[in-house]
C-alpha cells in the first residue's frame, strides 16, 4: 500500500504515535488509509449539507474495509462573488484546490481519494487533483438545488439575476422582488439550472469518475444522497484494490463521451475551460477544435434552465445522465467501451431509457442536430471563442452591431443600466481575460441586466459567462486583450459580425487597419500588482487552453 511509507517499520514508530494521538488504532493503519476530500463550508449554498454526505462516505469506506481521513477543501460561492473584485478568485480558486489536495494527498501517502465537491470551480479542480495525483479516486458531489416556485412557475437564482434588470426597467417593482429573493433558492444544493456546477456534475458521471446519478439526483433527496455516497466509500476500496487509476478512467475516449453528452444537454460554456484543464491534468490533448468536431454532428436533446424551462429534478426523473448517453449511442457519439469507477459505460447505460420525452428528446426529434455550445472563430478570435448557441434567440444567430467598448465589466453595467445601451450595439467587454481579469471573471450581472430589461444586443468578451447566462453572448475571446490579442483593437463605431451557424466572429475593419492599430497598442498596467492574483496572471495561460497555469 502506498501508506506504508507513513506506518511501517521502525524508522516510521513516531509517525504511528502521531496517529495514534488521532485516536487511530494498530488496526486502523493496517487497513488503506482514503483521504475524505470535503468541501464543506457555510458560505456556498450548494456546499453546506456535506458533512451529512461526508460522513456518509466514511461510513461506507470503513464497512469495505478501509480507514476513511477527513480533511477540507476551500471553494467561492460564484453567485455571491459575482459583479465584484471576489469573481477574479473563482476561476483562480480552481487551482488553489487543485494544489492544496495534491499537497495534502501526497504529504500523507493515502492509498485512494474520495472527493466532494458540489460548486462551480471545486468540482473540475477536484477532477483535476485526482488526474495530476493519478491514485485511486472516485468524485461523489453534494446534488443540486430543487427549483423555488413563485406564481405557480419553477424560478432559479438566474431568475433574481435578470429580475434586476426587470426592476430597473419597471416590469417589477421592488417588493415583488424582495418576494421572489425568499423563495428563487429553497434549499441546499448546486443552483437548479444546467449551470456549471450542474453541468459539470454531470459530466463527472460521464467522464467515468462518479456514479450514475451524480449530477442529478437533488441535494433534497437525502436518502438517495446518502446512498450514493455510501456507495462511492464501497467503491473507492474496490478501485485501491484492484489500482483502478484516473487516468486509466479519463481518457481521450472519456473526454469525447464527456463533450458530447455536454453538447447534448446544452451545458454550460465553463465546461470549454474545465475540461481542457482536466484532460490536460490527466495527460491528455483536448485542444478547443474538439468541441466545434463533436458539436456538428451531436444533437442537442434536453432544453434546460436557463436555454428552458426544465431543472435538475426534471431530468433526473425523466432518466439522468445515463439515459442521455444511452441516446446518444444512436448517433455513434458515446464510446461504450471507456471505463468508469464501476465498470464500462456499456454496462451502466444497459437499462437506462428516457422515461419522460418532453424533457428528454429523442436524437431524431431533437431541438437541434447539432451540439448546444458552438466554437466562433475570425479575426476578433484567431484562437477561438465560445457561446451557447441553444440559449441564443434565433434572431440573434446572425447579427451585425455597433461597437460598445469598456475596459471593465464595472464600466458595462453603469451603461447597461443607465440607458446608454440600445438595440443594434454590441457590447465589448474586454481586459477580463485570465491574464487581464485577473481570474477571468464571470459576465452574469451584464447579462442577465441586458435580459431583464429585454435589450437585443450581443455581449462580447474576453473574460467568460456564467452557465446561467442566456443571449448572444460570446466569451472566451482568445487571445485575450492583455495579450494584445484583437479585442484590444476594436474602436467605440467598429462594426462586429457575427454568424453562429457558420461558426464566424468578425471584426469588420481592413487587415491594414488591424496591423496599424496592433502597432499603436501598449499593454497596460495590470490590475492587481501584489498577492495570488499576481503570481496568477503571470503564470496563467490563455482560455482556449484552459487557462491552465504553466
Amino acid at each position: 500500500m502506498r501508506s506504508d511509507i507513513v506506518k511501517k517499520g521502525s524508522t516510521r514508530t513516531a509517525h504511528r504515535t502521531l496517529f495514534h494521538a488521532m485516536g487511530y488504532s494498530n488496526e486502523d493503519l493496517s487497513k488503506p488509509l482514503i483521504g475524505v476530500v470535503n468541501a464543506f463550508n457555510e458560505i456556498i449554498p450548494g456546499h453546506i449539507h456535506l458533512r451529512e454526505i461526508a460522513q456518509a462516505v466514511k461510513l461506507g469506506v470503513a464497512a469495505a474495509g478501509g480507514t476513511p481521513i477527513e480533511f477540507p477543501a476551500i471553494g467561492v460561492c460564484d453567485g455571491i462573488a459575482m459583479g465584484h473584485d471576489g469573481m477574479k478568485f473563482s476561476l483562480s480558486s480552481r487551482e488553489l484546490i487543485c494544489d492544496s489536495i495534491e499537497a495534502v494527498a501526497t504529504a500523507h501517502a493515502f492509498d485512494g481519494l474520495v472527493l466532494i465537491p458540489n460548486c462551480d470551480k471545486i468540482v473540475p479542480a477536484m477532477l483535476m487533483a485526482a488526474g495530476r495525483l493519478n491514485i485511486p479516486a472516485v468524485v461523489v458531489s453534494g446534488g443540486p438545488m430543487l427549483a423555488g416556485r413563485y406564481q405557480g412557475r419553477d424560478i432559479s437564482v438566474s431568475t433574481m439575476f435578470e429580475a434586476a434588470g426587470k426592476v430597473e426597467s419597471g416590469q417589477i417593482t421592488p417588493d415583488e422582488l424582495e418576494d421572489m429573493e425568499e423563495r428563487a433558492c429553497p434549499g441546499c444544493g448546486s443552483c437548479a439550472g444546467l449551470f456549471t456546477a450542474n453541468t459539470m456534475n454531470c459530466l463527472t458521471e460521464v467522464l467515468g469518475m462518479g456514479l450514475p446519478g451524480n449530477g442529478t439526483i437533488p441535494a433534497a433527496y437525502f436518502g438517495r444522497r446518502r446512498m450514493l455516497a455510501k456507495k462511492a466509500g464501497e467503491v473507492i476500496m474496490d478501485l485501491v484494490r484492484r489500482d483502478i487509476r484516473p487516468r486509466d478512467i479519463m481518457t481521450r475516449e472519456a473526454f469525447e463521451n464527456a463533450i458530447a453528452v455536454d453538447m447534448a444537454i446544452g451545458g454550460s460554456t465553463n465546461t470549454a475551460l474545465h475540461l481542457p484543464a482536466i484532460a490536460h491534468e490527466a495527460g491528455v490533448d483536448l485542444p478547443l477544435r474538439v468541441f466545434d468536431e463533436i458539436s456538428r454532428k451531436s444533437a442537442y436533446i434536453t432544453k434546460m434552465s436557463p436555454g428552458g424551462t426544465y431543472h435538475m429534478q426534471d431530468l433526473d426523473e425523466a432518466g439522468g445522465i445515463s439515459a442521455v448517453m444511452k441516446e446518444l449511442t444512436k448517433l455513434g457519439l458515446i464510446h461504450t467501451g471507456a471505463q468508469t469507477v464501476t465498470g464500462t459505460i456499456a454496462s451502466r447505460i444497459e437499462h437506462a431509457e428516457i422515461l419522460n420525452h418532453e424533457v428528454i428528446h429523442g436524437v431524431e426529434n431533437a431541438y437541434m442536430h447539432k451540439g448546444g455550445i458552438a466554437i466562433l472563430t475570425g479575426n476578433l478570435a484567431p484562437d477561438g471563442s465560445v457561446i451557447k448557441e441553444s440559449a441564443v434567440d434565433r434572431d440573434l444567430l446572425v447579427y451585425k452591431g455597433t461597437a460598445r467598448c469598456f475596459d471593465a465589466e464595472e464600466d458595462a453595467i453603469e451603461a447597461i443600466i443607465g440607458g446608454k445601451i440600445h438595440e443594434g450595439d454590441v457590447v465589448v467587454i474586454r481586459y477580463e481575460g485570465p491574464k487581464g481579469g485577473p481570474g477571468m471573471r464571470e459576465m452574469l450581472n451584464p447579462t442577465a441586466v441586458i435580459t431583464g430589461m429585454g435589450l437585443k444586443v450581443a455581449l462580447l468578451t474576453d473574460g467568460r459567462f456564467s452557465g446561467a447566462s442566456r443571449g448572444a453572448c460570446i466569451g472566451h475571446i482568445s487571445p485575450e486583450a492583455m495579450e494584445g490579442g484583437p479585442i484590444a483593437l476594436i474602436h467605440d463605431g467598429d462594426i462586429i459580425s457575427i454568424d453562429i451557424p457558420q461558426r464566424k466572429l468578425e471584426l469588420c475593419v481592413s487587415d491594414e487597419e488591424l496591423a496599424a492599430r496592433k502597432a499603436a497598442w501598449k499593454q497596460p498596467e495590470p490590475k492587481v500588482k501584489t498577492g495570488y492574483l499576481s503570481r496568477y496572471a503571470r503564470l496563467v495561460t490563455s482560455a482556449n487552453t484552459g487557462a491552465v497555469l504553466k
